[in-house]
């Protein structure tokens, strides 16, 4: 087995201030969506302010070559919870890179997701935020080893109003319907500069499986997204609460800062760098609510807290540049998402664990894929062939 870099580095005595305990820790992950390499303070940024996550690098690991196995959402998605490259996995859409709403893609049953595996040792599963992995309700988190999820089947950008479909992309491409395929892309584009949140029609969904069967509602058509990200950072520690005697596993993958960007009232203008820093600016509120809550439930010394992105920033599509206001930022790395240059791929990497992390910059290489391997291991879980 390939994937056990970070597992090894957790389990060695260079990674811990001192032994791993015996007691299963609760872990929580949070994956952010197009987080640019640049986009954090501790991550060489002059003008966002992440006070937040840069005290929980300075706490925990700050790991500057960590990597995702894919520069776009659904395959890097599929690779965290399965540990399994994209190539394996096959968990892409089927007319493009990404599944679109109505893709029959999903993960497949015999694979062992992230969450089957904790819940087999004992864990609460809950999951907030973005899936991307299947929008058909056999293909939800809560079909895969989740037992309760709040939050949207596919990227915040899906079903815009003037938006064309995979399919029709595709035929606009054989059939040379250049005009038509570049208005489709403009409109699109268009919309990241003044973005209204009912121009997607992306649902926002509640699934809760933990008393056996499975009830699924859509809370709204269209979600309200000035407001998520604060909800989802509620609805998390909701979940925590009710689980604090543990173990838990939350996974909390922000529909943010993936175009459009929205930032909630108490975060517009709060940054130097207009909306994208705004709602940069919030994620790390919301990620330091987390850390919080943990301290004041009393159970941070006994809790993984993993930050990161899916891919870097979106920064051109369909051949167009997109707009610097809205747009995130690789750093000092070339290229973006979509691309498997240094900026596409290498993401935020930070580890937060009172009394067990070493504080320290980590310059080895991770990846993503690590963290099944870690997490299983951490809990006990027995590891599929």
């Amino acid at each position: 087995m390939i994937r056990v870099f970070l597992s090894v580095v957790l389990l060695a005595s260079a990674w811990f201030s001192q032994a791993a305990p015996a007691q299963q820790p609760n872990i929580v992950i949070i994956y952010t969506d197009d987080l640019g390499y640049g986009d954090l303070g501790s991550y060489g940024h002059p003008y966002i302010k992440t006070p937040n996550l840069d005290q929980m690098a300075e706490e925990g690991q700050r790991w500057t070559d960590f990597y995702v196995p894919a520069p776009v959402c659904s395959p890097s998605r599929g690779a965290l919870l399965t540990g399994m490259q994209p190539v394996r996995s096959g968990l892409y859409g089927t007319e493009t890179a990404v599944m679109f709403p109505g893709d029959p893609n999903g993960i497949p049953q015999e694979f062992t997701t992230l969450a089957e595996g904790l819940k087999g040792a004992g864990y609460a599963t809950g999951m907030f935020g973005k899936w991307h992995l299947g929008d058909a309700p056999e293909n939800y988190p809560t079909r895969n080893g989740f037992d309760y999820w709040y939050g949207m089947p596919y990227s915040n950008d899906m079903n815009f109003n003037a938006r064309m479909t995979p399919e029709q992309v595709w035929i606009a491409k054989r059939e040379g319907q250049l005009t038509e395929l570049m208005a489709g892309f403009h409109n699109l584009l268009d919309s990241f500069k003044h973005p209204v949140s009912a121009d997607y029609k992306v649902p926002l969904i509640n699934s809760d499986c933990r008393q056996g069967d499975c009830e699924d509602a859509i809370l709204e058509t269209a979600v309200e997204q000035t407001t998520i990200t604060r909800r989802l950072t509620e609805k998390a520690i909701e979940f925590m609460t009710e689980n604090k005697d543990g173990p838990f596993f939350v996974y909390l993958p922000y529909s943010m800062p993936h175009l459009p960007v929205f930032a909630s009232q108490d975060f517009e203008g709060s940054s130097l760098t207009g909306v994208y820093g705004d709602t940069i600016q919030e994620i790390d509120w919301a990620a330091g609510q987390i850390r919080d809550a943990l301290k004041e439930l009393g159970i941070a010394e006994n809790t993984l807290v993993v930050f990161s992105s899916d891919n870097g920033p979106w920064q051109h599509a369909g051949g167009m540049k997109i707009a610097a206001r809205v747009a995130g930022s690789a750093g000092p790395l070339r290229d973006a998402k979509t691309t498997t240059y240094e900026g596409g791929v290498r993401v935020p990497g930070i580890f937060w664990w009172p009394g067990k992390i070493k504080p320290q910059t980590t310059t080895d290489i991770g990846s993503v894929l690590d963290l099944y391997v870690t997490a299983m291991t951490l809990a006990g879980a027995d590891l599929p062939e």
